[in-house]
């Protein structure tokens, strides 16, 4: 029997939504994952370095993190808070996007604040439904420069026509800058640099970040649906699944945007210029360490296994010829390891113990609490777990992976502020704001 589940995911609370299959015969994923429908992923392939956290090496350190997870702003609520950051203008400022098209600020330091400073509502211009929840404002990013030309790029889903992707430039006016002013984004000062066009509404990725290079990295996601039915994975001729990388500084032809010189497939002709990395199946939060220039991505799987990895220029993540670090095969016989896929540092199962739906972080870089220093924090959406791992860079492996107590809500986003402290944001209770602190 097939039926729509858009319609019992729309009864049921957003959490469930992300874990409710659209056809229960074809396993359709709403939202990132769906649950174990008719066949699996085979197990873990001899070969991969993939560490299948549930059967950790002895050598993996697996305590408990001596840390709690407090409020960071007990008074403010502000609705899906999807995207946390600072400006980089040493304002210290936190920067906080919704779902539904709004951004607000709020002084990082002031722990009572109850109301947010909005400076820019476009939500007559996005498209939000809590059954298609993978919509709406997902991506925010300040300009390196932000301070000299105001400039902030933002990735939202737009009214116009259904499932239709927009990156876009705005301005913040000159008298609207800098640490005493309003900080007003100017909505009509709007430049679209990109459409992507959506097959489905869900896997929309959605994260934009300027790297060290001062380019724009997009996270995207295969378009949606299950299986990778477009083949957009392992297709370069698709933007879909892939991370791209573009310079906002410039244009070429009739792009407004330039594609640097160095993009690794930038001289093929079966390939779109502008991907970075490919084999994506939907990062749910990609971040750049302040420190290392480490790009980290948490790739959310499918019926078996959620990943994070480290991004690498011209890198082949495998999807959906693997899933983790396991051969995929309901869209085919998959690909066993290679030299050619990079198979992620960590994966997990989908289980009660683990979760379902990778949500990505940030390496720690603050001072408030100095134990995580280094640590990639990172969690999952439907089990509400959270973990701290670590990352030997000299040798090249995963130390550390120490679960994070705390109240198991689920958790939405990461983020991080100028001053390298991470924040995460959980929807429920109104949509509230956590921080990190040792015992």
């Amino acid at each position: 029997m097939i039926f729509s589940t858009r319609l019992l995911a729309a009864s049921l609370p957003v959490v469930v939504q992300r874990a409710v299959a659209c056809t229960l015969t074809l396993g359709i994923v709403i939202a990132g994952t769906s649950l174990p429908v008719g066949g699996t992923a085979e197990a873990a392939d001899q070969g991969s370095p993939t560490i299948n956290l549930a059967d950790p090496p002895q050598s993996l350190d697996v305590r408990p993190m001596p840390v709690k997870v407090v409020e960071a702003y007990p008074n403010l609520r502000i609705a899906r808070p999807i995207v946390l950051t600072g400006a980089g203008d040493d304002s210290g400022r936190l920067y906080i996007a919704d779902q539904y098209g709004q951004v607000f600020w709020i002084d990082q330091d002031d722990t009572e604040v109850e109301e947010a400073n909005r400076v820019l509502d476009i939500r007559d211009r996005v498209r939000y439904a809590d059954n298609e929840n993978e919509e709406g404002f997902l991506g925010l990013a300040f300009h390196p420069q932000y301070a000299q030309n105001g400039q902030i790029v933002v990735y939202y889903t737009t009214t116009k026509e259904p499932h239709l992707s927009v990156i876009s430039r705005f301005t913040v006016p000159e008298n609207q800058r800098g640490p005493d002013a309003d900080g007003k984004i100017d909505p009509d000062s709007e430049e679209v640099l990109l459409t992507i066009k959506q097959p489905f509404w869900n896997h929309n990725g959605g994260t934009v970040a300027f790297g060290p290079d001062g380019y724009l990295y997009v996270g995207l996601g295969d378009g949606g649906k299950a299986n990778d039915p477009l083949q957009a994975g392992q297709d370069l001729s698709q933007l879909l699944g892939s991370i791209l990388r573009i310079d906002v500084d410039s244009t070429q032809g009739d792009k407004p945007y330039g594609i640097p010189a160095d993009n690794p497939f930038v001289d093929r002709e079966d390939a779109q210029g502008e991907i970075f990395a490919y084999g994506i199946r939907n990062i749910w939060r990609l971040a750049f360490d302040p420190k290392t220039n480490d790009l980290w991505a948490a790739d959310v799987g499918q019926n078996e296994w959620e990943e994070v990895n480290l991004i690498r220029k011209g890198g082949n993540y495998g999807w959906s010829l693997r899933e983790g670090g396991n051969r995929f095969t309901k869209n085919g016989n998959g690909a066993p390891p290679s030299p050619e896929l990079i198979d992620p540092l960590v994966e997990y199962p989908h289980t009660e113990d683990w979760g379902k739906s990778v949500t990505g972080g940030a390496v720690y870089r603050g001072s408030r609490t100095p134990i995580l220093q280094g640590m990639y924090l990172y969690g999952d959406y439907v089990s509400g777990k959270l973990w701290a791992l670590a990352y030997d860079r000299q040798a090249e492996k995963v130390t550390a992976n120490r679960p994070i107590a705390w109240q198991g809500l689920p958790v939405f986003t990461f983020g991080q502020t100028d001053d390298g402290e991470v924040l995460m944001s959980t929807m429920m209770g109104g949509g509230r704001i956590y921080r990190f602190e040792a015992k």
